[in-house]
Parts: structure tokens; sequence; C-alpha cells
């Protein structure tokens, strides 16, 4: 979530331990509540301080998605001029990342299908989160194509009209490849700069996240009962499962791109999945990873150059993942997004990621997820409730992440000739 990893700026959290306490804390105590004469005078409580908290976090989301695209298209442009091997693992990693977003977009519909949430359950907490918002009309093509072109910047910023602002920031970061070196690099140290601001102050919020978590977990049980309990192990299993099916594709990957053995992949790669479950970090997991490449006969003059470039840039579960949580949030609302918002959600999902990819979870999870979010036309309110049990799907996104960059690095290094320089 992914998404996910947990990196060095995750100095900035007070890990997750609090946060689930909180959650568990506020589930119980809310579900006490329910019925009880002071309920209301909890409830008073509760709203405004976990409203608070989710509007610190909402005040963040439009220059941080703005400073990791532009800087996440800087970092791409310049791995990929780095040489012929760069430029082919940075191809293959775009693939990539727009499969994934598009998978999710056929998956979750179909796990919702299978297995919806109960009804009673989302309407239980659609009237336990912030008054429901209007879901716009799905406009019509020509009001569409329109809207990807804004007028006035600051006022799409504000309005949070996340796709015109990423198709305004996307042609100001290839506008950006063009100018001199010295103007580009200048320019792309002040968004990394502003980037990492925003992390800072992101992290400064989520040292609140046990307050915050805790109000919300209360209102939510006060309001939705045991319902809540049900919709949350919902949305685990669910959101999950779509980092499952990136796993297993990394698997299809390493057989058939890689020409490698199922058996031989599955004990290579074992050793740094063990270290992605423990750290849940593809950072921590780098090493173990370039073990598991030695074991598959990769060069190592090929692996030191694909392995970190895939932990910087490359998150195969983001995309699903991110869209999965967004389309989660759709369902518990009763959004049926129409097939334009859901191709702007695609991209919006495959874009973003490129920027995220070494944030700790709780980081990303805000800033990657929000913009698809707003482009879907669904509330962000409920991602602060959900940030709190993001520890389990992050346990899936780190390991398939892992995964999946030991098989990618493996296909990888299969396309290329003998004589291929670096």
């Amino acid at each position: 979530m992914p998404p996910s990893d947990t990196a060095a700026r995750g100095r900035f959290l007070s890990g997750p331990l609090p946060i689930i306490m909180a959650l568990a804390g506020g589930l119980a105590l809310g579900l006490a509540a329910t019925g009880a004469h002071w309920a209301e005078q909890g409830l008073a409580m509760a709203d405004p301080v976990g409203g608070m908290w989710l509007d610190a976090l909402k005040m963040t989301i439009v220059p941080l998605v703005v400073a990791l695209l532009v800087t996440g298209i800087v970092k791409a442009a310049a791995a990929a001029r780095a040489g012929r091997i760069a430029a082919r693992s940075v191809g293959v990693f775009l693939i990539l990342l727009w499969a994934s977003s598009l998978m999710a977009a056929l998956v979750m519909p179909a796990l919702f299908a299978l297995w919806p949430l109960p009804p009673d359950a989302a309407q239980a907490l659609r009237a336990s989160g912030e008054a429901a918002q209007a879901v716009p009309a799905t406009p019509g093509m020509g009001d569409f194509l329109r809207s990807f072109v804004p007028s006035n910047l600051f006022a799409a910023a504000a309005a949070d009209a996340v796709l015109p602002l990423t198709l305004f920031t996307l042609l100001f970061a290839f506008a950006l490849l063009s100018l001199e070196a010295e103007k580009r690099d200048l320019l792309a140290r002040l968004f990394e700069a502003l980037g990492d601001a925003m992390l800072v102050v992101i992290g400064w919020v989520l040292r609140l996240a046990p307050i915050g978590v805790f109000a919300l977990a209360f209102s939510v049980a006060a309001r939705a009962g045991l319902s809540a309990l049900g919709a949350l192990a919902h949305y685990v299993v669910l959101v999950s499962m779509t980092g499952f099916v990136v796993l297993l594709f990394a698997y299809v990957l390493a057989r058939w791109g890689g020409r490698t053995g199922l058996m031989r992949f599955v004990r290579a790669v074992l050793p740094a999945q063990a270290v992605a479950v423990s750290t849940q970090s593809s950072l921590a997991s780098l090493p173990a990873m370039l073990g598991s490449c030695t074991a598959l006969g990769i060069p190592a003059v090929r692996a030191d150059m694909i392995l970190p470039l895939a932990v910087a840039l490359f998150r195969a579960t983001g995309p699903a993942m991110n869209l999965a949580v967004a389309l989660y949030v759709a369902h518990w609302y009763g959004v049926e997004p129409g097939w334009m918002q859901m191709a702007a959600a695609i991209a919006v999902a495959a874009t973003t990621t490129l920027g995220a990819v070494s944030l700790p979870g709780q980081l990303s999870f805000i800033s990657s997820i929000a913009p698809i979010a707003l482009v879907l036309g669904v509330p962000i309110a409920p991602l602060g409730l959900l940030i709190a049990v993001e520890t389990l799907p992050d346990i899936m996104r780190t390991v398939a992440n892992v995964t999946m960059d030991v098989a990618v690095t493996a296909t990888i290094s299969r396309q290329i000739g003998p004589d291929d320089a670096a």
C-alpha cells in the first residue's frame, strides 16, 4: 500500500503499533458507547478531533503530489539516459505499472460481485462517516475532455481537481527535461526539497495519528456498531487479494520472461521474501534480493544496475492496491464510476506511483490514494480510518514488490544480449 514500503523516512513516524492500538481502543470504546447515554457527548468530542486530523492530512496532498510527480519523472528520465540497460528497465517498469493498474480495475469489481460488503454494513459506515458528499454526475465526452485542461491552475488545486492538475504537472515535468542541465537540475532539486518538506509535515501530522485514528474509530464504531469490524476485515482481505494477484504474476513473469525454473525461482526468492515480511521494506530487502539474483545465475553487473533501479522507481503493487483502496471506498459509498472516470483513475494510479516508491507505508497511503479517490469522485475521509489497518495489506505489498523486483530483473537480464553495454 503500494502503494507502501517502510524506508528511511520512516523515522518521522511513531510506528504502526500505537496506531493499531488506537484503532482497537477506539473501536472497543465506540462499541461500548452504542446505545449508551454518554454516546452523544463522546461523539461531540470525537468528531471534531478526527475531522481536524483529516484536514491536516488533506492540506498536504496537492503540493506533495505535484512534487512527487515531477521528481519521479525526472529520476526516470535520468535513469533512462544512463544506458541501454537502464532505458530498457524503465520501459519494462512503465508497462508493468500500467498493467498493474488495469488489473485492479478488472479484479476489484469481480471481487465485489463475488463477495460484496453487506448492504447494512455499507449503510452504517456511510452514516458514520462525514456527511456524504454529492457524487458528481458522469460528464459527457466533451466535458470530460475539456476538464483535462485547467483554465486556472490554482483554482483546480483549490477544488481538488486532481486530473487537470496531474496533466499540467506531467507537461511541466516533461518540459523541464528539455531545459539545459543546470536549470533542469535546479528545478528538480527545488521540487525534491518541496516533496521532502511536505513529508516532514505529514510526518508531524502522523505523530498525532493515534489520537486521530482513535477519534475516527470511536465515531465509526459508535454509529455503525459491529458492522465496522466486519467491514475492516472485508477491506483487508479484498485489497490484499489484488496484491496477491501481482505476486502470482511475478512467478509467471520469472518463469516465462526470465526463463527460470519455477521451483528454482521459489527457492531463490524465499530469503528476500522473509526479509520483506519482517521489515516491510523493499530497500532493506535489497541485499537479500541481490543474493536471490546470484542464486538465479543473473550476472552481477546487470543485477547491480537493474535491482536498485527497480527499488527506486518500480513498485508493482502500487497502482493495483492503491486503485483497489479507492475502488473500495467507492463501493463503500455506493458509487459506480463511469468508464471515463475509471480510465482516468487507472492513469493516475499508474503515474503517481513513480514518485512514491520509497515512502513509508503511511505516507504513501495518503499521497498515492487520495488523488485516485478524488478522480473517482469519492470522499477521502475514510482513508484516515483505513490507514490504521494498512500494516496488514502492507505486508502483501512488500512481499509482492520484492518478488516482482527479482522477477523483472531476471526478465530484463534475459532480454539483454551479451554484447549490450550498460
